[in-house]
């Protein structure tokens, strides 16, 4: 599953489910898919996840820079666990600057053993929910065998979600550290500095503005809501963090949530590739 440069022709909605209260301190959720064919393009979103694929590959998806794309027979099933920005660190003792924008094998990180044990153990499982329950299981016991999270990851993590505008030395302050050694600290929690996680968080914030019932179909005062100076600074942003303008990224999550709508007419909730909730249809 590496990255490739094609046109995106695939659409990637995917089941998510809360993680159990002992997790949700590190992940974001746990989620289920069944690939259609074509090529999926994913956007960055701070995270890392962890991935079953009924290939029998487990996979550890890096933090991302910049969009990718993929693609896998149709009918692919998936079963992953998001871990939340800068958690995968401590989580996975993974080497997060090594693998920014890379896709790892788990056994590159916790040696063939426990991958061969965690792909057995998935598969053998009846259902998308017992194999998403199983995973659960073994990141739960991952936590367990792990140091505490970096506290300072925490920080820049609280302070940019509370605003985003937050000044880099600002949160350095905070830190108790200067830039560079906030820059070299966010770097092994994040795989980047803070300045680059604040974009990916700047166009989740647009993304997720976008999609809320009654958004303004103006990209200008869509830009200026998720903390954007203007219109041509979304449009630069966009194009590099997501490798489209931003009328063509929500394009493409209004195709996907088509598809997450029809996904979800069981009642279902559900997001697409960009990361973005689309609730079912009424």
């Amino acid at each position: 599953m590496s990255p490739r440069p094609a046109t995106v022709t695939g659409v990637t909605p995917y089941v998510p489910s809360p993680p159990p209260a002992d997790l949700a301190d590190d992940v974001v959720l746990g989620w289920t898919t069944r690939l259609g064919g074509g090529t999926h393009r994913l956007v960055p979103d701070g995270c890392v996840d962890v991935l079953w694929l009924d290939t029998g590959a487990v996979v550890v998806c890096g933090p991302e820079t910049t969009a990718w794309t993929f693609s896998l027979p149709p009918g692919t099933e998936a079963v992953g666990v998001r871990f939340r920005p800068g958690r995968a660190a401590t989580a996975l003792g993974l080497d997060v600057p090594g693998a920014r924008d890379r896709r790892v094998r788990l056994e590159d990180v916790f040696g063939s053993r426990v991958q061969r044990h965690v792909a057995e153990q998935v598969a053998e499982a009846p259902d998308a929910r017992s194999r998403l329950h199983v995973l659960h299981g073994h990141v739960r016991r991952w936590l367990r065998d792990a140091p505490d999270a970096d506290r300072v990851g925490e920080t820049v993590v609280r302070m940019l979600e509370h605003d985003l505008a937050t000044p880099v030395a600002e949160l350095a302050g905070e830190a108790g550290l200067s830039e560079r050694q906030l820059h070299r600290r966010c770097t092994a929690v994040f795989g980047y500095g803070p300045a680059m996680l604040r974009r990916i968080l700047r166009l989740q914030r647009f993304l997720r503005l976008a999609r809320r019932p009654g958004a303004p179909a103006d990209l200008a005062c869509l830009a200026c809501a998720a903390g954007y100076t203007d219109q041509p600074h979304l449009s630069r942003d966009c194009r590099a963090l997501a490798g489209v303008s931003p009328r063509r990224l929500l394009a493409d999550v209004e195709r996907r949530a088509a598809a997450v709508s029809r996904l979800a007419a069981g009642g279902q909730r559900c997001r697409d590739g960009t990361g973005v909730e689309t609730a079912p249809a009424a």
